[in-house]
């Protein structure tokens, strides 16, 4: 089974992330519908694009906050949140 990993992403705007995988697979997300529909306020703060923005990527996993939020790397490679 192979590994799959984040190499790069990158902000393209309004909550919009393209990701770059290390099979090759490139994946451009949305998470606006997520987020304005987060319940819990510790998410919901990400509203906030200035904040949002400052993701890092981590062990190949894209994290805000020290894992204060993270997304599960296969649904990321799938297109889905």
């Amino acid at each position: 089974m192979m590994v799959i990993s984040i190499i790069k992403a990158e902000y393209i705007g309004e909550y919009i992330i393209q990701f770059f995988f290390s099979d090759g697979v490139e994946r451009t997300i949305d998470f606006s519908f997520f987020l304005k529909n987060a319940r819990n306020s510790m998410t919901r703060k990400y509203l906030d694009k200035n904040l949002f923005k400052k993701f890092t990527i981590h062990y190949g996993d894209i994290v805000w906050n020290d894992f204060e939020l993270c997304f599960p790397i296969w649904d990321l490679h799938e297109g889905t949140i």
